[in-house]
């Protein structure tokens, strides 16, 4: 028999069945589809949260005083503005900017009420360095912190609080430790930190230079380096450390930190989550298969009589393990179609519906296509080879 006449055979004897047939194919729809979505959610997943690390900052080490080793605190343990600008000279070739972060609070006339409010005092190079997204107005820039200009820039919710709008904030002057400061902008970070930064909900940015004349104590923290190339961060972040040690008395300790253990952490959850996700897709596909050849199992006892009959006029058992091989297949292939469908269909409307960037991994549909030959291919065996090996005349006598 030729493969042309057993697709043939199979397709009029799956049609005689179309309901049977079309249950059967609907435990593959699913598990293919199952393939393809878990693919696609771990990566969708995957992706969102090393866009959340990486959208603190690209290549970011940040370092901040930590111990005195035994000693008495001394105010000369704390990073200091002149070891920010050390660190600019020494490592300017491997870094791409360094910027220092100073804190205080001060209470400010929100709504006709005086509210604690956190005022950051930094300078020009520390919005490339965080991701600061301006929305209205424009950043600190170098003269604001030369000339120590009373300039301020509020986040997004704080203006709207203030002023009703983020365009409505740009231009209007605030009291500040007592002092008017200009306000020139409004920020907010590229990724929401939910108040684990420095920067939280209420927040004022002013000149790093102004705010050192309102702190009882010139303290970096934390300091934030932006390396050039993510291979040379652990190496940089070495040499940050022996930076800061050598500049201060001996036995100050310094915490330096970077992305790299989040990010790899976040990768191995993903890839865990992956490989559980797929798990329970196979399992799928197995139960898929198991029913594929039960069906299978039964529609050879139904057709017992007709298997007698074609073994009688000469169909060799070759030729009868070929046709009921062909039907597991094709019922096997055709619900992995649809699944393959499915499972591409539902990222590609979610993405319609919503401004979201949804990966969809071709390797993903090519695995899952061929799993659907082989599980037809696997679990139509047994059927199929059960089929051939029926004696002619047992079978004519079937009833």
């Amino acid at each position: 028999m030729l493969l042309g006449e057993a697709v043939r055979f199979s397709w009029q004897a799956l049609r005689a069945s179309p309901i049977r047939s079309l249950l059967t194919g609907l435990g593959m729809t699913i598990g293919t589809a199952s393939v393809i979505l878990v693919v696609t959610i771990s990566l969708t997943s995957r992706d969102y949260i090393l866009e959340q690390v990486q959208g603190i900052g690209s290549n970011i080490i940040f370092a901040y005083y930590a111990s005195a080793g035994g000693s008495t605190v001394s105010e000369a343990d704390y990073i200091k503005m002149a070891d920010v600008q050390a660190i600019r000279q020494e490592l300017t070739s491997d870094i791409v900017a360094a910027t220092g972060v100073m804190s205080n609070f001060d209470r400010i006339l929100i709504g006709g009420k005086e509210q604690d409010v956190k005022v950051i005092g930094t300078d020009q190079d520390y919005q490339p360095v965080r991701n600061i997204v301006i929305s209205g107005g424009r950043f600190l820039d170098e003269g604001d912190v030369t000339l120590r200009t009373k300039v301020a820039l509020l986040t997004d919710q704080l203006a709207t609080r203030m002023f009703g709008g983020r365009a409505a904030a740009v231009s209007q002057v605030i009291k500040i430790y007592g002092l008017e400061f200009t306000v020139i902008g409004t920020f907010h970070e590229k990724v929401e930190t939910f108040g684990q930064s420095e920067v939280e909900r209420d927040t004022i940015l002013i000149p790093i230079t102004v705010l050192r004349y309102f702190t009882p104590e010139e303290r970096i923290d934390p300091l934030y380096v932006q390396v050039r190339s993510a291979q040379e961060v652990d190496r940089v972040a070495g040499r940050l450390q022996e930076i800061l040690e050598a500049r201060h008395r001996p036995g100050a300790r310094y915490r330096v930190d970077t992305l790299t253990a989040i990010l790899n952490a976040a990768k191995n959850i993903s890839l865990i989550l992956s490989l559980v996700l797929v798990l329970v897709s196979a399992i799928t596909l197995l139960i898929s298969g198991i029913g594929i050849m039960n069906i299978m199992l039964v529609t050879v006892t139904e057709r017992t009589r007709e298997i007698g009959v074609r073994l009688a006029v000469g169909a060799s058992p070759k030729e009868i393990l070929l046709q009921f091989l062909t039907e597991a297949i094709l019922v096997s292939l055709s619900g992995g179609l649809m699944g393959i469908l499915v499972g591409v269909a539902i990222p590609l409307s979610v993405q319609l519906f919503a401004d979201i960037r949804i990966p969809i991994s071709p390797v993903a549909i090519l695995v899952a296509f061929g799993v659907s030959c082989v599980v037809g291919l696997v679990f139509g065996m047994l059927p199929a080879n059960r089929a051939a090996h029926l004696h002619p005349t047992e079978a004519l006598r079937y009833e």
